[in-house]
């Protein structure tokens, strides 16, 4: 019997695509992974306790200023909480109600920082491997995205070209926290050309840094409030912004981007404000052939940290105001402190077409899988 348009089914009936959940790559989990080079490197680091550093491990995952700098509270953010295998992600995911489970790493979050390219390339080889090998299960409902080495775009390409049909891995992470130039410059071109090619969507992830270069200049702000609630907003849009205003979407029609970890509420913002630039600009950037926010409704948007403003129409509002029922995919950030229960996105009132959407079927399409997790033919 077909179900009834305006039925709001309960979570549990829900499917639950979750694009952005965190594994923990340890130093000594790369070990049997990274080129033998590096392999001493790894093993002076891998018993560096993490308790009182979140993401902040020396040779691993400094560099930039992170969480763990300052004063701690109650409230703040505490060490990490790592899910040490699939199996344990596997039911914690259940347990909020979680189908489907998009992996993400956690301290190379911040490889873009790593100043050695031949490392940061190891880093992200041996990661992608490892994660490949040791967590990916779409019978699980598991799925990977490799990393795509900044430093190193042209051996990131081969990256991808060697995974791209590989039914685990679902997606290109584009390291964007300290990345310098911004992901808009040519030299990535070989980057793009290759997610494109593999039918793979770029996945842009933020994390909290203070480097010298835009926008993470954020050495002006002293408390942990000003930093993090803006590095990530501002890192993505900048991003986005570098990428369209050089033309990604019109060199590479067929590549999709994502936004992950900066919620939603400027993404009207920035649409309006550079289809008002361009309208009186349009002759710097003659290959744009229509409004920039015509290219980034292309793209998609994660909702985690979903903003909470008192009354809950507001986010509603803000979804209508750039058509994003089709463009934006529930995300938790599993299992980080911060991170978004189901039910934070579920609160929003939304028509139940637009909930299905947002909680899972957009992801089905973003990602070119089924509803067990499977890889369509492409």
């Amino acid at each position: 019997m077909r179900m009834s348009e305006d039925r709001r089914e309960g979570l549990d009936e829900l499917l639950v695509v979750d694009c952005d959940v965190h594994v923990h790559e340890s130093p000594g989990a790369l070990i049997p992974y990274i080129d033998r080079r590096w392999r001493p490197s790894l093993e002076l680091i891998k018993d560096y306790p993490e308790t009182n550093s979140y993401l902040n491990t020396p040779g691993f995952s400094g560099g930039g200023m992170g969480y763990g700098d300052g004063p701690m509270f109650p409230s703040g953010s505490p060490g990490p909480r790592v899910v040490s295998t699939p199996q344990a992600m596997r039911s914690e995911l259940s347990a909020i109600k979680v189908d489907i489970g998009i992996l993400f790493p956690d301290h190379l979050l911040k490889l873009a920082l790593h100043q050695n390219p031949d490392y940061a390339l190891a880093l992200s080889r041996a990661y992608n491997a490892w994660l490949v090998e040791q967590w990916c299960d779409p019978s699980q409902g598991l799925l990977g995205v490799i990393i795509a080495c900044p430093q190193e775009p042209e051996e990131a390409a081969l990256e991808i070209e060697k995974y791209a049909n590989d039914p685990r891995i679902v997606g290109v992470y584009l390291p964007t926290a300290g990345i310098h130039p911004l992901w808009g410059d040519r030299r990535y071109h070989p980057i793009f050309r290759a997610c494109e090619e593999a039918g793979l969507p770029a996945i842009l992830h933020s994390v909290t840094v203070i480097t010298q270069n835009f926008p993470n200049n954020l050495a002006d702000f002293d408390t942990g409030l000003a930093v993090h609630g803006l590095a990530h907003p501002f890192a993505i849009m900048a991003n986005l912004t570098s990428m369209v205003t050089s033309g990604i979407p019109v060199r590479f029609p067929r590549l999709t981007v994502v936004s992950t970890e900066a919620g939603i509420t400027w993404v009207p913002f920035l649409m309006n404000r550079l289809d008002k630039e361009y309208v009186e600009r349009r002759r710097e950037v003659p290959f744009l052939k229509e409004r920039p926010s015509h290219y980034l409704k292309r793209w998609y948007y994660s909702t985690q940290p979903i903003e909470e403003p008192a009354d809950l129409r507001q986010m509603a509002l803000i979804v209508e105001a750039f058509d994003g029922e089709d463009s934006i995919v529930f995300a938790s950030d599993w299992p980080h402190h911060d991170f978004d229960h189901p039910m934070k996105v579920d609160q929003i009132p939304l028509t139940p077409q637009v909930r299905r959407k947002i909680m899972g079927e957009n992801a089905l399409r973003l990602f070119k899988i089924d509803r067990t997790g499977k890889r369509l033919e492409q």
